[in-house]
């Protein structure tokens, strides 16, 4: 180069060959911080710490590029998070202190420590340790957009943040209609089945009231109250595939054309219209 500063080009080409020394700076720093910090939002910290970067790179000084850039990186990296972090660095030194407390008393004790043990060790009062506590919860800041991980799915933290309280209007429907679907299951049950299932689950009868009015054993009992369940839960899973699964023209064995039969009694039981209803659903 001629001149002490770079030029747009060589400024650019600087940021596309050192894109992925970003990624690494973000690896070796990441590991200091706490789950709930975005990585994505690290690497966009540290991508606009390499821009910075190659607009100041000054080859003349003698220093590597990858050298001076990394250090931009990091402390584009750490001045985001400074930004973000809404709890004083005291208040982050008794959090770890309370955490290594915390774990130390768990290993001894073979259970979670109390409050009370737990404001002991510690050195402090229990209305001191709840201070610490709330000042802890509330210096706890997430963005809506922070991945979760679930399973195999991949949600963002709005997306598992439910309020409990109400229902969204498809929910709702879909809860009429699943208790309009198990209301008729049960009342198509064979008559002893139907007696258990009401009987235990309903009325709170033991399985030894219900023997002694059927006239069974309670191991009968037992084995009505599984078959009946398992009725309930194929017949009603039915009533949710295509064309609820059935075809009572196929050729069948006994036990599944039973099972079919059912399952469109159930689907034949109430009009679609009625199972949404609210009267319907206000009386179940």
């Amino acid at each position: 180069m001629t001149t002490s500063n770079t030029t747009d080009r060589e400024t650019k080409q600087l940021i596309e060959d050192h894109l992925p020394l970003v990624r690494h700076v973000v690896f070796q720093v990441a590991v200091n911080f706490p789950r709930h910090v975005d990585r994505e939002e690290l690497a966009t910290a540290g991508a606009l710490g390499l821009v910075e970067a190659a607009r100041r790179y000054d080859e003349s000084r003698g220093v590597p590029f990858d050298r001076f850039a990394a250090q931009r990186i990091r402390g584009a990296i750490l001045d985001a998070v400074r930004a973000a972090d809404w709890a004083p660095r005291s208040v982050r030194n008794l959090a770890r202190r309370l955490e290594a407390i915390e774990q130390r008393l768990a290993s001894n004790l073979g259970r979670m420590p109390s409050a009370e043990e737990t404001a002991e060790a510690l050195g402090v009062s229990q209305d001191e340790l709840r201070r610490l506590q709330d000042k802890m919860f509330r210096s706890v800041v997430l963005a809506l957009e922070y991945d979760v991980n679930d399973g195999d799915e991949d949600l963002t933290l709005v997306e598992v943040l439910t309020d409990d309280s109400t229902l969204e209007p498809c929910e709702e429907l879909e809860n009429r209609e699943l208790h309009s679907y198990l209301r008729d299951a049960v009342h198509l049950l064979p008559e002893r089945h139907r007696i258990v299932v009401v009987g235990y689950f309903l009325e709170g009868r033991k399985s030894q009231e219900l023997a002694t009015f059927l006239g069974v054993t309670e191991s009968r009992i037992s084995q009505l109250r599984s078959e009946a369940l398992e009725m309930l839960r194929e017949g009603i899973t039915a009533q949710y595939e295509s064309d609820h699964g059935i075809d009572l023209d196929a050729p069948q064995g006994r036990v599944a054309r039973r099972k079919a039969t059912y399952a469109a009694a159930i689907g034949d039981a109430s009009h679609w219209h009625d199972r949404i209803g609210e009267d319907r659903y206000a009386t179940a």
